[in-house]
């Protein structure tokens, strides 16, 4: 997790300067829990299951992640910031999300952790070693909160090009040739999830691992019935992070939906993303600037068909800094950029999508007639 410490005297009132145009209306869902169990520290790395792990290998290399370490069942990928790894693909029978692991802040965390949920602290086998305590979110997701024994080494880095502005000359007399290559990843950012149990999940994460919200947003004409999305960040105090570390939205679906991973600057971005395209894969959204996160954006998809994105100055905030509300529109996504495309939006027809909204609407979850109407204007506008 990127962050830096805050000064509590220069910080700026609620909703004074807000990132938001708007903030929270009188009676509104608050961002945080008042008592969490645990207040989680960052997100330690994303867990899936492939058929191919020497596929897998290779796009991994491609996107720019290093190998931490590698098994014939286990292939386990890092950036180069010191820490923890980033993602763990197992060996399995077809390609599927299996969930998140949040490392806890100390390792009495995990105790209190699993006295409060009846659950175990456990080994687990990551590189170095260390512990960890399972748990099943509400929208069914296996989520983890781990301990590392050990932390990973540094690698080196891409670095930063020296840029000019305007009358401000750093460079002279060198020319400016970053070479094609992937971009080199630093770390994980953050992971977007799908949810028919939106309003659960969201107590869930803040009650039980102390997460706070950045921004809500909220479908058009149905700010009464609370929001349909959260990006939601770890309460570290006064250090400023990411400004999201998980997001979540309703949907129709329970899933992954992508996972963010940080690089040097917009060179790398774009370097790493005419790297990619010259070996024939496919970009699903990008290049832009987004709004909620303000990051630099370029998103993916791997062989597996799962949204990877590469990101670059994004913001931070520290936990005084209150909720922003904004509406959801599919033209609020980005400041700057190509036209959002259907294939992120994920509103691409087909067999299989209109199973999950039939399955939803008949189920015993939030999405109903309403809601599925505002959220396909929404993504529309």
């Amino acid at each position: 997790m990127s962050h830096t410490p805050v000064n509590r005297a220069d910080h700026q009132t609620p909703h004074q300067d807000l990132h938001s145009e708007q903030g929270a209306l009188r009676g509104e869902r608050p961002g945080r829990a008042r008592n969490p169990v645990i207040k989680v520290a960052d997100l330690a790395w994303l867990e899936f299951e492939k058929p191919d792990l020497d596929r897998a290998e290779v796009f991994a290399r491609d996107f720019g992640f290093a190998i931490a370490a590698r098994t014939e069942r286990e292939l386990w990928l890092r950036g180069t910031f010191a820490g923890s790894p980033c993602m763990v693909i197992r060996r399995g029978n077809a390609s599927r999300f299996i969930g998140p692991a949040f490392r806890a802040a100390e390792r009495s965390d995990l105790d209190r952790l699993a006295r409060a949920t009846g659950s175990a602290v456990r080994n687990i086998g990551v590189p170095g070693g260390g512990h960890a305590v399972t748990l099943l979110d509400p929208s069914g997701f296996p989520v983890q909160v781990v301990h590392c024994a050990e932390q990973l080494p540094a690698l080196g880095e891409q670095q930063p090009l020296l840029l000019n502005f305007g009358t401000e000359h750093r460079r002279t007399n060198a020319t400016q040739r970053p070479p094609r290559e992937p971009s080199r990843i630093q770390r994980l950012g953050h992971v977007v999830l799908e949810t028919r149990v939106f309003a659960r999940a969201l107590d869930w994460y803040l009650d039980t691992l102390g997460m706070i919200v950045s921004d809500f947003l909220f479908l058009d004409g149905q700010r009464d019935r609370g929001p349909t999305m959260a990006f939601i960040r770890c309460d570290q105090g006064s250090l400023a992070v990411d400004h999201h570390t998980l997001a979540m939205h309703l949907g129709p679906g329970n899933g992954y939906v992508h996972s963010a991973y940080q690089v040097t600057d917009l060179d790398a971005i774009a370097g790493g993303g005419e790297y990619l395209a010259e070996r024939g894969y496919r970009r699903s959204w990008g290049i832009g600037r987004h709004i909620q996160g303000s990051q630099l954006f370029d998103y993916w998809r791997d062989p597996d068909h799962f949204m990877l994105e590469h990101f670059a100055d994004g913001d931070l905030f520290s936990c005084d800094l209150e909720p922003g509300w904004a509406p959801m529109s599919a033209s609020g996504l980005a400041q700057w950029g190509p036209p959002v495309t259907r294939d992120f939006l994920g509103t691409n027809p087909s067999p299989a999508k209109l199973r999950e909204v039939m399955t939803a609407l008949r189920g015993d979850n939030e999405l109903d007639p309403a809601r599925l109407l505002g959220l396909m204007k929404a993504m529309s506008s």
